[in-house]
């Protein structure tokens, strides 16, 4: 198997403070998108399925799905800003979920603790994404299924032009969020080769990844 270059190490660390409140900010005009995602996670889940969102930023997607249907929802999130906005966020949208700080590539997690697993826009982030991966699957349950959503590494300027002007965010908001993934997350995420390589060295039973776009969508069973 021929060994692809992988995107440059980094310190793994989260997005704090000011940052944090920014994204939190522009990705809330995205709303639209968590509550579909949430309705689409909600009809392939068995009722009372326990779920873990790796990175969920200000808690969006974990707070629609918890509005939906009665889950046992944990987030975990390397950003300590994160961890407390996102359960402030849903104190006030009054549903309970677990938001803990923790690493991926180093989960604070029980063996065997979920049945479904959700890491959306934030793995090409990750420090260890190998470590990652192996993570995912020791936290999942045998049977147990993890879904990644992300960028693709190779997705072209025109692609991802489309994608920003569908978001509909502010112009101001459209053009940061442009640079952003032109001088930044481009340069961070993994092609599709990259990730079959990486999911090799873990020992998921079976493995799906799919183009979408501007992105891939890996879908992992235990």
């Amino acid at each position: 198997m021929t060994t692809l270059a992988m995107p440059k190490p980094r310190r793994d660390a989260g997005m704090e403070g000011m940052v944090a409140r920014w994204y939190a900010s522009n990705t809330a005009e995205m709303m639209k998108e968590y509550v579909d995602l949430a309705r689409r996670i909600a009809g392939e889940l068995p009722r009372g399925s326990s779920v873990l969102e790796v990175a969920p930023g200000p808690g969006y997607f974990c707070i629609e799905l918890a509005k939906i249907g009665n889950y046992p929802i944990t987030g975990l999130d390397i950003s300590r800003t994160f961890v407390k906005m996102a359960a402030r966020k849903a104190a006030e949208a009054g549903v309970k979920i677990g938001f803990k700080h923790g690493s991926a590539s180093k989960m604070p997690l029980m063996t065997n603790s979920f049945d479904f697993l959700l890491c959306r826009a934030a793995f090409k982030n990750f420090a260890q994404p190998v470590a990652a991966l192996q993570e995912m699957c020791r936290v999942l349950r045998p049977g147990g299924r993890g879904l990644i959503i992300d960028l693709k590494g190779d997705a072209s300027k025109e692609e991802l032009g489309r994608a920003v002007d569908g978001m509909g965010l502010s112009t101001f908001n459209r053009i940061l969020t442009r640079l952003a993934f032109r001088t930044m997350l481009l340069k961070r995420a993994y092609t599709r080769q990259q990730f079959g390589q990486m999911l090799a060295q873990t020992e998921f039973a079976r493995v799906e990844i799919a183009e979408n776009g501007l992105g891939l969508e890996i879908s992992m069973r235990k």
